[in-house]
């Protein structure tokens, strides 16, 4: 089939406006307040790592992801609400199905593995939210793919070239790049 330079323009289009109206659908259902809240647990949980010691890191992390947590399902319940849509809501209920699996698979890997230093088991746990997060891109909006990988690959560059910030590294780039991700696609989706 042979397309005329205008067609393939119009089709081309067409494509792009589709993009652009699942963009703004996906900005609209809220979605970027999960990367906001994820991205303060982040910023406020590697920080942790990185000025404190012993115990106390631990807790902090348990702590923020509690409320990560709390606030994720108090959020999807209230965004639940307000898209009344059946197909909606059994998506919306599908993706915590998937986030929480992930993590119970994730924390049995930690056990099996039995990193050799916390550094380690956090760069476990990073990678396996990147995988979740280019899954959901997969699934929703390609465009958000790229910053997965972008996070990905700086993770991995602080692991093995900056050790010794490493935890600074994923507070500012990981955590920040979640949280400046949410506000772009909250002002410009």
């Amino acid at each position: 089939m042979d397309l005329s330079p205008r067609e393939a323009e119009d089709a081309l289009a067409v494509v792009q406006m589709m993009m652009d109206k699942t963009r703004r659908a996906i900005s609209n259902t809220g979605a970027y307040i999960f990367l906001i809240i994820w991205g303060f647990v982040w910023l406020f949980g590697f920080s942790a790592n990185h000025f404190l010691t012993g115990e106390t890191v631990g807790y902090s992390w348990m702590v923020l992801d509690i409320l990560g947590g709390a606030l994720s399902v108090v959020m999807g319940i209230r965004l639940g609400k307000k898209f009344r849509r059946t197909s909606i809501n059994k998506t919306g209920k599908n993706i915590g199905y998937f986030w929480l699996l992930l993590f119970v698979y994730c924390g049995i890997l930690l056990l099996v593995v039995n990193p050799v230093d916390m550094k380690t088991g956090a760069m476990i746990i990073v990678l396996f939210v990147m995988i979740g997060w280019i899954a959901m891109g997969l699934l929703l909006s390609t465009t958000s793919i790229w910053w997965g990988l972008a996070i990905t690959a700086l993770a991995l560059v602080g692991y093995y070239l900056l050790p010794g910030i490493f935890y600074l590294w994923m507070a500012a780039l990981g955590g920040g790049g979640m949280i400046a991700l949410g506000f772009y696609i909250r002002s410009r989706w």
